[in-house]
């Protein structure tokens, strides 16, 4: 299957675009604060949203995998940028609640997470995206080698306690979460089956190539 890339000349600029166009979404919720827009709860809302936007963004960077393997579209280029925002996200959601929800009050810190255990999924979650933005360059994957690969697919646990903590935060799964948990599960199923799928379509095409 043939792989369909953006030029070289045009990859540097529509990066730093994407990280642009992701940014705004959080730019504009905060907007939206500062003048009444979200509602009764303005502090849990923007909480939400940035949250939201983080579990997207890490199903994105999730995606392109398959996206190549199945449809030869090659946006492995963009996969740094969009876990990146997810990250970004996470922090912000995470500084969000420190600050403008709990007041940076320990006690209350402690007694929310004591009441609401999902708060523990979203902190780790947290916890493991630090060390993959931190080696989410260059110098890192040529460093660390085969070991850049094992740590990152610390990206997987990341998926699964995000989802749980977006969905058990919300404690009835509408249709929205049950979206989030479908499109998680697609995800990290597709790489259980992966390995076979690729030794398969190696099988098909070595006929191909002999003849």
């Amino acid at each position: 299957m043939a792989s369909l890339t953006l030029p070289a000349r045009l990859r540097p600029a529509s990066i730093w675009a994407l990280y642009a166009v992701g940014l705004l979404p959080g730019i504009y919720a905060f907007y939206l604060g500062i003048f009444g827009g979200l509602g009764a709860d303005p502090v849990r809302a923007f909480e939400h949203l940035l949250g939201l936007w983080a579990l997207r963004f890490l199903c994105l960077g999730l995606a392109i995998t398959p996206l190549r393997d199945l449809s030869g579209i090659n946006l492995i280029r963009y996969r740094q940028a969009l876990g990146l925002l997810a990250f970004y996200y996470v922090l912000a959601h995470f500084t969000v609640y420190l600050t403008l929800d709990r007041g940076m009050i320990l006690s209350s810190i402690l007694g929310d997470i004591a009441k609401r255990p999902y708060i523990m999924f979203g902190m780790a979650g947290l916890v493991m995206l630090i060390p993959l933005a931190l080696t989410s360059n260059s110098w890192s994957i040529r460093r660390l080698g085969q070991r850049w690969s094992r740590l990152h697919m610390l990206v997987y646990p990341i998926l699964i306690v995000a989802v749980l903590h977006y969905a058990l935060s919300l404690k009835v799964v509408t249709a929205e979460p049950a979206f989030y948990i479908a499109v998680s599960t697609l995800l990290l199923g597709y790489r259980l089956v992966r390995p076979a799928l690729q030794k398969r379509r190696r099988a098909q095409l070595r006929p191909a190539r002999s003849t």
